[in-house]
């Protein structure tokens, strides 16, 4: 072509040269309309407790790049039998008119619904069209947002790492001096559980007026850090995580709630805020996406057992990659996250280690020799959860040290990983939100 051909025209006659050759989308294709918004509302129907059901039929069919908008209830006050979510909450001083009508409506459920070995209320299943066994489902969340002015975090004597069934337990350790509750405590619960209502809302203290905390006590105001505890798919046929190291299936055949594993589910990584990447191994055809346990604000942790646990709306949006993860990956605009998931601490930790070694290799080509020291000198490990015995410690692989090589793309985790046969061993505990 002559160099004095118009830059206009070169430019023209590459991009249909890219069309025709495929590498491009034609005009009409770039500009096509994105699939309209879903919304999926914690009905009774799209709601199921303490379990991820496998055989359970999608309550609703998204596409890739498809923006959904997923109720969650919490389950605190609305799983209690004898004990309406009016009259639970009445008595934490909460108006009839702020509690949720479809907690409500899933309450008169509760004699006729089947509850499986977890405590969680969860939404779902939502399929993706196109997951298959062996793929990754990325999981971005988009927005979240609270649907009550009001959580609620219990704490007892012996709930949390002071319960009798935490791995670091001895005997003649002594729980904490956590008074009995009163007489006319909520009927249904344990009488030394004490439920605390926390109140959220928009803070007016000069240097933080206009956002969202927990008004914990006179003085103390705690910002809100809102994420779902439970993002999980539909696990793989036969595949337990069980209650104790090493048992059988469930009674029932459904995974519980509680113990998190790679499928994800009860990970409580508060990471996974608005902005990160959620990456799951696939296991059954269209994923089967559950969420729910929703936390306003968690330390590191989640100790007591439970978050400021609140109903949560979040937007999600879905894509699926064609190769397996090695189990739960996660990233946000700073960190890539790894995850090592066991019912000793100790092992998860050296899992934890172990997959950011690996990514280390894998996406930036280093040696283990060097990864490992730049786990040891650069990646934060922490616990992101330690109470639903299969712990979670989370390693944060920072992403603005790779100043030279730059920013892995999103969904490099996805695409790149390889296909590795993941083990989570098995425990019991049956406090964890």
């Amino acid at each position: 072509m002559s160099s004095n051909t118009p830059r206009a025209a070169l430019g023209g006659a590459l991009a249909a040269a890219l069309v025709a050759a495929g590498i491009a989308a034609s005009p009409a294709t770039a500009a096509s309309k994105p699939p309209k918004p879903v919304k999926v509302r914690s009905t009774p129907d799209n709601v199921v407790y303490g379990g991820f059901p496998i055989d359970r039929r999608p309550v609703s069919t998204v596409k890739p790049g498809q923006v959904v908008t997923i109720d969650t209830l919490s389950s605190v006050g609305i799983t209690v039998p004898d004990v309406s979510p009016v009259q639970y909450f009445g008595k934490l001083g909460v108006k009839a008119s702020d509690v949720l009508p479809d907690a409500t409506a899933f309450w008169k459920t509760l004699p006729k619904r089947t509850k499986y070995a977890g405590v969680h209320t969860l939404t779902g299943p939502v399929d993706v069209a196109g997951a298959e066994p062996g793929d990754t489902l990325e999981i971005e969340v988009m927005d979240l947002q609270t649907r009550v002015p009001y959580g609620v975090n219990l704490t007892a004597p012996d709930s949390g790492v002071f319960s009798t069934t935490y791995p670091g337990f001895r005997p003649g350790d002594a729980p904490l001096r956590i008074p009995t509750a009163p007489a006319d405590a909520i009927a249904g619960l344990a009488p030394d559980v004490r439920q605390h209502l926390l109140r959220t809302g928009r803070s007016k203290r000069k240097g933080s007026r206009g956002k969202e905390v927990v008004f914990f006590a006179r003085g103390v105001e705690v910002p809100l850090h809102k994420f779902m505890g439970v993002m999980a798919v539909k696990p793989a046929d036969g595949a337990y995580v069980g209650y104790t190291p090493g048992a059988g299936p469930y009674p029932d055949g459904v995974q519980s709630s509680v113990p998190p594993g790679p499928y994800g589910g009860n990970l409580d990584v508060r990471d996974l805020t608005v902005g990160s990447k959620l990456y799951l191994p696939v296991f059954q055809k269209g994923a089967g996406f559950y969420t729910g346990d929703s936390h306003s604000v968690q330390g590191d942790g989640e100790v007591s057992g439970t978050a400021n646990e609140q109903s949560l709306v979040g937007t999600f949006r879905f894509k699926v990659h064609k190769r397996r993860s090695t189990g739960p990956y996660a990233e946000d605009a700073k960190n890539w996250m790894v995850m090592g998931i066991d019912h000793d601490l100790d092992r998860a930790l050296k899992l934890s280690v172990r997959r950011a070694v690996k990514w280390l290799v894998d996406h930036k080509g280093m040696t283990e020799a060097k990864a490992y020291s730049f786990a040891s000198i650069a990646v934060d490990f922490t616990i992101s959860e330690a109470v639903d015995r299969t712990q979670v410690v989370t390693g944060r692989i920072p992403k603005d040290v790779f100043f030279r090589s730059g920013r892995v793309k999103a969904g490099a985790l996805a695409e790149r990983a390889r296909t590795t046969k993941a083990s989570v061993p098995i425990a019991r505990h049956d406090h964890g939100h």
